[in-house]
């Protein structure tokens, strides 16, 4: 409910040449009575009845386009009229747009409670999981305008389109010797969502064996020229078949193999970079290509920041902590000495590609390193969400495909609606790095690499959760909800001892302002707090959450 489906509707319909119908009001229209009055007068179970009765008759219309109402797939015979006979969009909203959209409106029986935070919680808790079921596109609504949303389905109409006659072309020529991987391709439901920033924005691709789909890749590569940036782990997996993919499209390919870990992450490899496009004679429209994980596509959207002052660069992340976190948002930079992503740009992909094929090769250590950054977006801005990952962890190092790929889309939604309203960390996109002032201390401390980033980060939130719960904002079963999370994500929950050093790895975060450590705190879960904290506070965390090193 109040997602926009009428109003997004009624665009479409006529930029489509199709008629606009929607289901309540067909009801109230046939009824001669308002939704609220039958829900008052007949109960839900009746309207339930006569919404059913309306959706298997319009279903079987052609020629429209059809608004349900929010709770119509809650029956299992909607969901299988809606799936079979018709593409379903889904137009996702956060709790908090939703209330914002519908504070005044009297009209929707089921928010007129005492608390219509918790109501609209459990609504999403529930239907979440069918509208995900059904859908074959998903739209973020946090965009600038309605007519932005309406252009983000027409292009996902058009490359749902596309693969389809992709599949078709395979079946035609490969017929029943068609290969795994291309039956895995067409069976794959693409999900899609928009990062909005204006003429920057962007979309995130996710699903399986995309990552060098020409289909997907032709129009955001205009150039004649593509850089593939990967390193020394990943570019024996995925090198080829993306070299392949762009040198099919007539594109001239260069690679540049960087080595693997954030010990590399300096300058000097930043320089390999340049150095290849320069000896390639690289224009200003050849596009670099960001093929590995978190480092790589730091360090690449930094080259292409720099290059010529700005090139275009997709992100093709093939960790998971790199698809549910550094590939989003432009943050792009290298480390230094002094401080980690000290030096660095905010520049914006033109695509992020996440194919959730590649967690497959992805050591388990690594897994759970990037399960850090899930955990993070529900501990601090998504309760309902933090409740799933806790019901699913272990399907999620299982690496089920559905757990995954939900896991993935709901941590990028949430990334994308912070930086929509926070592009260069200007206040808000900084409850994001809830967990980071302690990482980053204890990757600087113990030198970078000796833990990874996800460990680091995962650690780090046991201890603002520590640090939450002693300045009276959340409870003590609040802060050991969070210490099982990660444990059981296979993080570790005990920090490094790292004395006097402590404060001055955090004085070094780009959060601090006046010479006063900044600290991103939970005020309950999914509820982020931003503030300085008392030293005895602070102190007492370190020394019950910390261990000597060795």
């Amino acid at each position: 409910m109040g997602a926009g489906k009428t109003t997004v509707g009624r665009i479409l319909a006529r930029r489509l040449g199709k008629r606009f119908v929607d289901s309540d009001h067909e009801i109230e229209a046939r009824t001669g009575a308002s939704i609220p009055w039958i829900f008052e007068i007949e109960g839900e179970p009746s309207f339930r009845r006569r919404e059913a009765e309306m959706i298997r008759e319009l279903t079987a219309q052609s020629g429209i386009v059809l608004a349900t109402g929010g709770g119509a797939i809650l029956n299992p015979d909607n969901r299988a009229y809606l799936k079979q006979r018709g593409i379903v969009i889904y137009l996702r909203a956060s709790v908090d747009s939703i209330l914002q959209r519908t504070s005044h409106d009297k009209n929707r029986p089921l928010l007129q409670t005492a608390n219509p935070r918790e109501r609209l919680e459990e609504l999403t808790a529930q239907r979440e999981p069918l509208y995900r079921e059904i859908a074959d596109l998903v739209i973020d609504t946090g965009k600038p305008n309605v007519n932005t949303m309406v252009h983000a389905i027409l292009q996902q109409l058009g490359a749902l389109g596309a693969r389809k006659r992709r599949a078709q072309r395979m079946r035609k020529h490969s017929g029943k010797n068609m290969s795994d991987a291309m039956q895995a391709t067409e069976a794959n439901q693409l999900q899609r969502l928009d990062v909005a920033l204006g003429e920057r924005s962007y979309p995130i691709l996710i699903g399986e064996n995309i990552y060098s789909d020409p289909d997907l890749l032709a129009p955001y590569v205009n150039g004649q020229q593509a850089v593939i940036v990967s390193n020394t782990t990943v570019a024996p997996l995925y090198l080829q078949g993306l070299q392949q993919a762009l040198e099919g499209m007539g594109k001239q390919v260069h690679s540049v193999i960087l080595p693997d870990g954030e010990a590399y992450k300096d300058w000097p490899h930043l320089m390999q970079i340049f150095d290849a496009m320069l000896g390639a004679q690289c224009e200003r429209k050849a596009t670099l290509l960001a093929l590995g994980g978190g480092v790589v596509g730091d360090m690449t959207g930094f080259a292409a920041a720099c290059y010529m002052r700005g090139v275009p660069f997709i992100q093709i992340p093939t960790t998971l902590l790199a698809q549910v976190d550094s590939s989003v948002g432009g943050k792009t930079g290298i480390n230094h000495p002094m401080g980690k992503n000290m030096l660095g740009a905010f520049y914006q992909p033109r695509l992020v590609l996440a194919d959730t094929a590649t967690l497959a090769s992805l050591p388990q250590r690594e897994l759970s390193a990037g399960l850090a950054e899930v955990i993070k977006y529900g501990a601090v801005l998504d309760a309902a969400f933090f409740d799933w990952l806790e019901q699913n962890i272990d399907a999620l190092l299982q690496r089920d495909v559905d757990a995954m790929t939900y896991a993935i889309l709901r941590s990028c939604q949430i990334k994308a609606d912070v930086v929509a309203r926070d592009e260069r960390e200007g206040g808000l996109r900084a409850v994001l790095n809830f967990g980071h002032t302690f990482g980053h201390a204890i990757e600087a401390g113990l030198g970078y690499g000796v833990w990874l980033h996800g460990e680091a980060v995962g650690c780090g939130m046991v201890l603002a959760a520590d640090l939450s719960c002693r300045l009276g904002k959340i409870d003590q079963a609040s802060a050991q909800r969070v210490r099982a999370l990660v444990a059981a994500a296979g993080l570790p929950t005990r920090a490094p001892d790292l004395g006097a050093d402590w404060l001055k790895w955090m004085m070094v975060d780009k959060k601090n302002e006046g010479g006063a450590i900044k600290f991103i705190l939970m005020q309950e879960l999914g509820r982020p707090w931003i503030g300085s904290v008392p030293d005895e506070a602070l102190q007492a965390t370190l020394s019950a959450c910390s261990q000597a090193v060795g």
